[in-house]
């Protein structure tokens, strides 16, 4: 029985050992304003969780206490029950491994989840550490100021994109990534990087007459703005737009000149 009692005590301690580790990584790995905005949008884990990462140094402080507070009394447990080197090397091992390492993986993998799921656990120990923890989260907001948004840069946004682009569950088409990305670089481009060279244009004469020949061949071309020359000079005169064609008929000699816009 005292044995069963001893092991209990172990597991238990481990147990916590482990929560206050995963809790640490799990609930400090989330971005305080990607929460706000997920809570926002309706998100219950997002909106269970922000009130913690709101009070993020006195939420740090407590579950780094726990961690420690914890982990010290496992070893002078097991010390108490074997030979001082034999305690620290067990202690050792298992808090390595299942108050460090698995937990924190688990907890990484999954924070939202297990982060809001397990929220309850950190605010009771917020509620009793807080005569230590809070004088010393004060002091931490002191030295380390507010939390701030992180703010990406254009080329930043620009490769989140084509993060977002590549995944499978992102809820954007291709065509709204295109859009996305074009106004992002739009202040980048220059003219020359976006215009086409007046030889390699569809271009038409301003003394053009507007058969079924020519608007087939305009509605072939699928051009919404046609440049219109002069017949001497070669320069641009005006432009043709396509949907002002919708009331010219052909085979009625009407020029280009007519319809096109100056």
């Amino acid at each position: 029985m005292i044995s069963f009692l001893r092991i209990l005590v172990v597991l238990v301690l481990i147990g916590f050992s482990g929560l206050f580790s995963g809790l640490t990584l799990g609930l400090m790995s989330l971005d305080y304003y990607t929460l706000k905005r997920r809570a926002k949008l309706g998100n219950m884990q997002a909106a269970k969780i922000l009130p913690l990462r709101h009070k993020s140094m006195l939420l740090l402080t407590t579950l780094l206490l726990g961690n420690v507070a914890v982990n010290a009394a496992l070893a002078v447990y097991l010390g108490s029950l074997t030979s001082s080197i034999i305690a620290g090397i067990t202690a050792t091992a298992l808090i390595v491994i299942f108050g460090e390492i698995l937990p924190q993986a688990v907890f990484y993998r999954h924070s939202m989840y297990l982060g809001s799921r397990m929220s309850w656990f950190a605010w009771f120990f917020m509620a009793i550490l807080y005569p230590v923890a809070k004088p010393l989260s004060l002091i931490l907001e002191k030295l380390m100021g507010n939390e701030r948004p992180h703010v990406l840069s254009r080329r930043e946004l620009l490769l989140f994109l084509d993060d977002q682009k590549k995944t499978r569950r992102s809820e954007l088409d291709e065509d709204e990534f295109d859009i996305l990305e074009g106004g992002l670089e739009f202040s980048e481009k220059r003219v020359k990087d976006a215009m086409t060279a007046i030889e390699l244009a569809y271009t038409l004469q301003a003394t053009d007459v507007l058969t079924i020949a020519l608007l087939a061949r305009i509605q072939e071309k699928g051009h919404s703005r046609i440049p219109v020359l002069d017949k001497i000079k070669k320069h641009v005169v005006g432009m043709l737009y396509s949907k002002d064609l919708i009331k010219v008929e052909g085979d009625t000699n009407t020029p280009v000149s007519a319809v096109m816009r100056r």
